[in-house]
């Protein structure tokens, strides 16, 4: 991506302990000198800021890994159609970025760091730019979707079932990104918790979150009649081309969503021999689409449905957490396995297959955090792509997955 990686990582360096005043001064140049600008940011821009920094760190960290810094910049740039971003943007982005790197980094700059970020930023703007040019030929920017159904299943979460204005493209396992009337250019990410239908609805599983702008409007203050954007579906835990016939799948909390529709993808399509389906939660009550779940099992016989509770004395049933009861339930080297939920389960739960020998081609995971905010070895993260959208404009995504909630917290 750059011929002058070391000058890149030594300027970011020089300026990283600023990283509030940083993104603070960027933005106030951006819109200083481009106001028409603004209106493609959400009103509050303190979760924003922190979204830039990551990623301008995500990205200096991947320099040594040009195809995955590729991967990253062009999936960037296909989100960032639905905010309303334009080639001519980039320019913008890129002057007032190289201004606020140049007056952080003070005396330290030289004339050498100035042509290593003109350059590494061009290639970026290339990258990003020329990914949202060529998906605009095949695809909406985003879709209108009304609100056909609307189920409050616990007092914090409710189940939505949407119907997109045009057809929607998803892979069973992916995601969309999600923006309300209440809080307009404010994106949050939901996995859809369903296969593809032949009539085109989409179900979301969303709990409302402390202080959470839009899990909170979805849940308490939605109502069916209303109408929702949807950005594109994206996210990299899909089915293989030739899943194993012997599947395990591992769902904690609302990372159920994304698992129920691979489990519906295949028993659909795949029709395994055997299928594990563990589903882990504090409380029983917590357990809010088990009626769901046996329906699915029974209809396909060969889905074996084991539910976990980890906070509730007298649970006749299998008690503990996940990454310590599903070791013992199976032999798993064998298995096509999938696991969703909070990025702490998921991480557990990675390492312990890999530690009891399965292939990394079979594990199949997203995470909700960049791997560089995640203190584990970069080997875990290899199978861990996709582009969490968190809402915002130029610069403002960050890697992961959704884990039903709003990783920032709004």
């Amino acid at each position: 991506m750059t011929d002058n990686p070391t000058l890149i990582r030594d300027s970011f360096a020089l300026v990283q302990q600023h990283s509030d005043k940083l993104t603070g001064h960027f933005y106030a140049t951006l819109f200083l000198h481009n106001p028409e600008v603004r209106e493609l940011f959400p009103p509050a821009m303190d979760v924003q800021r922190d979204r830039l920094f990551r990623a301008l760190a995500g990205a200096v960290r991947m320099l040594d890994r040009p195809a995955e810094l590729t991967s990253f910049l062009e999936q960037l740039g296909r989100d960032h159609r639905k905010y309303g971003v334009r080639t001519e943007h980039y320019e913008a982005v890129g002057s007032a970025l190289l201004a606020t790197l140049r007056r952080f980094a003070g005396e330290a700059w030289t004339p050498a760091h100035e042509s290593a970020w003109s350059e590494a930023y061009r290639l970026i703007a290339g990258a990003m730019s020329g990914a949202a040019e060529a998906e605009a030929g095949r695809s909406p920017s985003s879709w209108l979707a009304e609100v056909v159904g609307h189920e409050q299943r616990t007092p914090d979460l409710a189940v939505l079932t949407l119907r997109p204005d045009a057809p929607f493209p998803y892979r069973a396992g992916q995601y969309t990104t999600v923006e309300t009337a209440r809080w307009p250019r404010v994106w949050r990410p939901y996995s859809i918790a369903n296969a593809p239908r032949r009539d085109g609805l989409l179900t979301l599983h969303v709990r409302a979150v402390q202080a959470g702008w839009v899990s909170n409007t979805l849940v308490h203050h939605t109502r069916v009649g209303d109408v929702v954007r949807l950005g594109p579906g994206r996210g990299s835990m899909t089915l293989p081309e030739r899943p194993s016939r012997r599947v395990v799948c591992v769902a904690g909390g609302t990372g159920l969503a994304p698992v129920k529709a691979l489990v519906e993808e295949m028993i659909a399509r795949h029709r395994p021999l055997t299928l594990h389906l563990f589903v882990g939660a504090r409380q029983q009550s917590d357990l809010y689409d088990l009626q769901s779940l046996r329906q699915l099992a029974s209809v396909f016989p060969r889905l074996l449905l084991v539910p976990v509770i980890s906070a509730e004395i007298g649970y006749p049933g299998v008690q503990g957490r996940l990454p310590e009861v599903v070791p013992d339930q199976g032999h798993w080297p064998e298995h096509e396995v999938f696991v969703a939920g909070p990025d702490d389960m998921v991480v557990s739960m990675v390492e312990r297959f890999q530690r009891d020998g399965v292939p990394a081609e079979r594990l199949h995971y997203d995470l909700s955090t960049t791997p560089a905010e995640l203190d584990i070895t970069s080997g875990l993260l290899e199978g861990s792509a996709g582009l969490l959208d968190g809402g915002g404009g130029l610069l403002g995504s960050r890697t992961g997955r959704p884990e039903g909630g709003e990783p920032a917290g709004r």
